[in-house]
């Protein structure tokens, strides 16, 4: 089926397949479609149906509340039954050079490890090699539950057989509780990979600012896995302020020591306790971080004071976490938008 998208800066036409959904099947094609959680979340999506007939495959997504009138849709959760013209506000943006599009493949689920009380690592291997950015994320679903999930990749490498993936349990989610919970070694899972605005390209002549709060680290550390691969820190500083509740809630924090140790010097990484004083173990156990009582983004603003020059900004977490960051960046620290890169997501 023929689907024609019009938008403030053109047009644009793709192929759809049956029961593939509208924003994957343009995404594959290579047109930059709206999106930024694609899990029906967001609705950033959101398109209005000028011709044909689409279907939505999950009803009661969370992001339908975004759509006024019978017309619209999110392109992320729709299928076309019939040659489609759709409207979409603003304009279509253009790939980024080199970007691989994504695709729909499978996996099965390894080496399940619990980081936390309520965080867990796992992998997923792949049936085809994957190339990805440091810094996208892939949707996941999970057979008998509705909706897929987005999950940044935590690893970086070429052709990537094998995909690394850290999810906290939420009360409630049905994918975070499965995933979780035992008997998941071994199981399969459907992919849609890569996605995401939020990439590192080596060659950035910038320093590097990363804000995460808990699971937001996922991203961060295929971020700071290639700068540090490509030497980037040879010529640039690294500032990663990792946000989380208490002492015990804590993880990767050995992998952050690693890449802060190989950086020469040149990248500094604050944790931030939201919750808790900052016990003496832990900054005993970690003498090279800087510790800190606070919101994430608040301690971050604070110790970045005065040093935001040439600086390109990620920042990953729980929304409120990400909107709170953002308003830093563009308000205070007045960020340039190019230089700030973010996927909210929930």
């Amino acid at each position: 089926m023929k689907v024609v998208v019009h938008s403030k800066n053109g047009t644009r036409d793709f192929e759809c397949d049956p029961g593939e959904k509208v924003l994957h099947a343009g995404l594959r094609s290579d047109v930059e479609l709206p999106y930024e959680c694609a899990t029906g979340t967001c609705g950033t999506c959101k398109a209005r149906l000028v011709r044909g007939r689409v279907e939505s495959q999950w009803p009661d997504a969370p992001g339908g509340r975004y759509l006024k009138g019978e017309a619209e849709f999110l392109t992320c959760q729709s299928v076309a039954h019939d040659d489609c013209t759709l409207e979409v506000g603003g304009t279509l943006k253009s790939c980024e050079p080199g970007a691989s599009a994504p695709r729909r493949l499978g996996g099965v689920v390894r080496a399940l490890r619990h980081l936390t009380h309520d965080v867990a690592a796992f992998d997923v291997d792949l049936d085809a090699p994957l190339d990805f950015a440091a810094g996208q994320f892939a949707l996941l679903s999970v057979p008998g539950i509705t909706g897929a999930r987005a999950y940044s990749m935590v690893n970086f490498e070429p052709r990537a057989s094998r995909l690394s993936f850290v999810v906290k349990k939420k009360i409630g989610g049905a994918v975070s509780t499965w995933l979780c919970g035992d008997g998941v070694e071994g199981a399969r899972l459907d992919l849609f990979a890569p996605l995401g605005h939020a990439t590192f390209h080596p060659g950035t002549p910038k320093h590097l600012l990363c804000i995460a709060g808990g699971s937001g680290i996922a991203g961060m550390m295929s971020i700071l896995s290639l700068a540090g691969r490509e030497g980037h820190f040879s010529a640039w500083d690294g500032h990663v302020f990792f946000g989380v509740r208490s002492a015990g809630d804590g993880f990767f924090l050995d992998e952050l020591e690693a890449f802060r140790a190989r950086a020469g010097g040149r990248l500094s990484v604050t944790v931030a306790l939201s919750d808790t004083d900052v016990p003496a173990s832990l900054s005993d156990a970690y003498a090279g971080f800087d510790f800190a009582r606070g919101l994430v983004h608040a301690v971050a603003g604070e110790r970045m004071k005065g040093r935001f020059a040439d600086v390109r900004a990620y920042v990953a977490g729980p929304p409120p976490m990400v909107d709170a960051s953002l308003r830093l960046l563009l308000r205070e620290a007045r960020l340039p938008p190019a230089d700030i890169r973010y996927d909210k997501f929930s």
